[in-house]
């Protein structure tokens, strides 16, 4: 089994959004023994945030809420995706990549329009496929 812990500043927006996408992706390229989790580097125990929540069910994706997780502990069995290079710095893991050693930056939607999310859900799509791909290629299965 392998274990990707998607990691952003507060569990509320991008990371959320990213286990959400990653499950279903997933799930739907019929990818298992690959379970997807989330957390926030400051995390508070917030809800996802709204604009998150709705651009999510809006394309297909769970939108249910859920409270924020804080990472409290680097586990070395987990690989982290870090949704910037400076969460990368901080979780300080051989085994953790970012975003932007992906397919490219996510810029924090938080606060902002529905239009600036849907934004933010369509480069995470572009980042999970990229994570997906390079677990198939590591496991030989295509």
């Amino acid at each position: 089994m392998i274990e990707i812990c998607f990691v952003c500043t507060g569990n509320t927006c991008r990371s959320i959004m990213a286990e959400r996408i990653a499950k279903k992706m997933a799930k739907d390229q019929k990818i298992k023994d690959v379970k997807f989790s989330s957390a926030g580097l400051y995390a508070k125990g917030e809800n996802i945030s709204q604009n998150a929540a709705q651009v999510l069910k809006s394309l297909g994706y769970d939108g249910r809420n859920r409270k924020s997780v804080k990472l409290k502990k680097v586990k070395p069995s987990v690989i982290y995706v870090a949704v910037t290079n400076d969460h990368k710095r901080m979780i300080n893991s051989k085994k953790c990549l970012s975003f932007e050693d992906l397919a490219g930056a996510t810029a924090d939607p938080y606060g902002q329009s529905l239009e600036v999310y849907r934004t933010t859900a369509h480069q995470i799509e572009q980042n999970v496929t990229m994570l997906l791909k390079k677990i198939e290629t590591l496991r030989g299965e295509k």
